[in-house]
């Protein structure tokens, strides 16, 4: 089997095509400077040159803000470029797993979210993530659509990052408290990611490390793990204004994976500390 990552440059791409290339499987990563997924024949060429069996779609538009103010390219990337990639995996008769987010749901409830919840996103993001899943289960029988949330992985940016940079010069932070949802280790997804790719157990997944917390929360746990004495209070998201609506509940159901015998990724506290205290070396 030869497996194309896309979004190699990205938080969870990188950590896909490490964990591919750990276990000796044939793969080739791109990002955006590789190859332009917006652009169909661009897409096809290098499907038709690198003949793979199955693709791990990671790139995509994830500037949840500025996706307000950038609908139109917001859509090519996460609705048209999935498109495109979904249609050459149907011509080529390839595997496709699409990587999704919380994002798709309303948000509303204190109950986690299950693959059998109907989306309804609140915000453009979302919505042209859900755009992306409906192109990719219209092309295609067989794939795998794998929901993530709140990710964090030693390449790129993320939350922990932030929190860290500014516990350097903050004694005080504030932090929302009202949203809450399922931390997700990219180190930890990849070799889930590896493992789904190689069966034949295609659908839909909620994939995240176990357990549930706030921000706020989130941000005591990094403090304390990086031995910092930043003090976090809690606000409500009415207190912190984006351009983006925000769900309140971020929550994602592992059943999916219990049911297909998957192996569950470790408690969301365990994640965070081996991320600061491994990757990033604190």
């Amino acid at each position: 089997m030869k497996i194309w990552v896309t979004g190699a440059t990205g938080q969870l791409g990188h950590d896909v095509l490490e964990e591919l290339q750990r276990r000796g499987i044939p793969c080739v990563g791109t990002g955006s400077a590789g190859v332009d997924i917006t652009d169909k024949a661009a897409v096809c060429r290098f499907m038709e040159q690198e003949k793979p069996d199955a693709v791990i779609h990671c790139a995509a538009y994830t500037a949840v803000d500025r996706a307000e103010e950038e609908p139109v390219l917001c859509r090519r990337i996460n609705r048209d470029g999935t498109q495109y990639i979904a249609d050459a995996c149907r011509d080529a008769d390839a595997v496709m797993m699409y990587i999704s987010t919380d994002y798709v749901f309303p948000g509303t409830g204190t109950v986690s979210y299950d693959t059998g919840n109907a989306p309804d996103p609140v915000n453009m993001y979302g919505e042209t993530k859900w755009e992306g899943e409906k192109a990719v289960q219209q092309s295609l029988s067989r794939f795998f659509i794998v929901r993530i949330s709140w990710v964090f992985g030693k390449n790129g940016n993320n939350f922990i990052k932030t929190m860290l940079r500014l516990g350097k010069t903050k004694r005080e932070l504030n932090v929302v408290s009202d949203q809450v949802g399922s931390p997700t280790y990219t180190a930890d997804i990849a070799p889930l990611l590896a493992d789904m790719i190689q069966t034949d157990k295609y659908g839909l997944y909620h994939a995240c490390n176990g357990g549930t917390c706030s921000w706020a929360e989130l941000a005591r746990e990094i403090f304390h793990e990086a031995g910092m004495e930043t003090e976090v209070h809690p606000i409500s998201t009415n207190e912190y204004p984006t351009k983006a609506k925000r769900p309140r509940n971020s929550r994602l159901s592992r059943r999916s994976l219990e049911e297909a015998e998957f192996e569950l990724p470790e408690p969301w506290q365990d994640a965070v500390r081996k991320y600061i205290h491994g990757d990033l070396g604190l």
